[in-house]
């Protein structure tokens, strides 16, 4: 089996009155190259008449945001026209790229009526080479991503991104990342095979796992080595899992606020275009 070199528990980070675990960066693990960032906002219960997710507009540069809508819904919203409202079981695919401002809030309904909350969100680098392509988002519903099921319906895979078991991903990834959730019953087994050189992204959502030989509960980040060997998993608890792989970048990696670039003067670049408008206006 593939090593395990650490299993890192996530913070609690409220963000404003949104209850926030932060499974990466914490005081233990800065990233996992690609993998940059993972915010799990919820479980939480909002009241009618509620003021909704807290993130208005704001802008990004040189990474891309895989987000999870487990239960509740987002109202998407960007600078290039795009505006799509996602609910339970969907996810959003953003990339960055030279620049854009969005915002994730509540749909007007759920701010109305309320309703349960529970989301993650992903950062994902992207390779110097793709910093600066053109931004781009997909939204896609839970019946326009790939699900199969393994274990006689023990375990079922939400396929984003990528190949796995012979099945493929609805979206292609600029950084040839292989991205999924896994929901697992409880005692459902599941063998992952991933090759040595890419960096494996595995936190506990929900649920409480065996995972190569060690007991993990939810709000855990699993890091492994890069070794050989399968990555075996049983659930003790039904359990939801954010699984995905990839091969590191082995770039520098320079972070401020919304940006993630190579050096400090392209963070200051990128301060200095949203500024003048070349990330687009916000008209809302």
């Amino acid at each position: 089996m593939r090593t395990i070199k650490k299993i890192h528990p996530a913070a609690y980070t409220p963000i404003a009155y949104l209850n926030t675990y932060t499974a990466l960066p914490t005081g233990s693990l800065d990233y996992l190259d690609p993998f940059l960032l993972l915010h799990h906002h919820g479980p939480q219960i909002f009241e009618k008449n509620n003021p909704g997710l807290p993130f208005g507009p704001h802008p990004h540069r040189g990474f891309e945001t895989l987000t999870y809508i487990i239960k509740g819904d987002i109202a998407h919203q960007d600078s290039s026209g795009g505006e799509h409202v996602n609910v339970d079981g969907g996810v959003q695919w953003m990339t960055a790229g030279s620049g854009l401002i969005h915002s994730e809030v509540s749909s007007e309904d759920f701010i109305k009526n309320g309703g349960e909350e529970e989301i993650l969100q992903l950062w994902m680098n992207l390779s110097a080479k793709h910093k600066m392509v053109k931004p781009h988002y997909v939204g896609l519903n839970y019946d326009e991503i790939h699900h199969f099921d393994l274990d006689d319906g023990k375990v079922t895979v939400d396929l984003i991104s990528g190949e796995m078991e012979g099945h493929k991903g609805p979206i292609d990834s600029l950084s040839g990342l292989t991205m999924t959730s896994i929901r697992m019953k409880k005692d459902g087994k599941i063998s992952l095979d991933i090759p040595k050189e890419n960096q494996i992204f595995f936190y506990v959502a929900k649920g409480k796992l065996m995972v190569n030989g060690k007991e993990v509960a939810m709000h855990n980040l699993v890091q492994f080595d890069f070794t050989d060997g399968a990555v075996e998993v049983e659930a003790l608890k039904e359990a939801y899992i954010l699984f995905g792989h990839g091969k590191p970048f082995n770039e520098p990696v320079v972070s401020q606020g919304p940006f993630v670039m190579n050096t400090e003067k392209e963070i200051m670049e990128a301060y200095q275009d949203y500024r003048s408008g070349k990330m687009g206006s916000w008209g809302k």
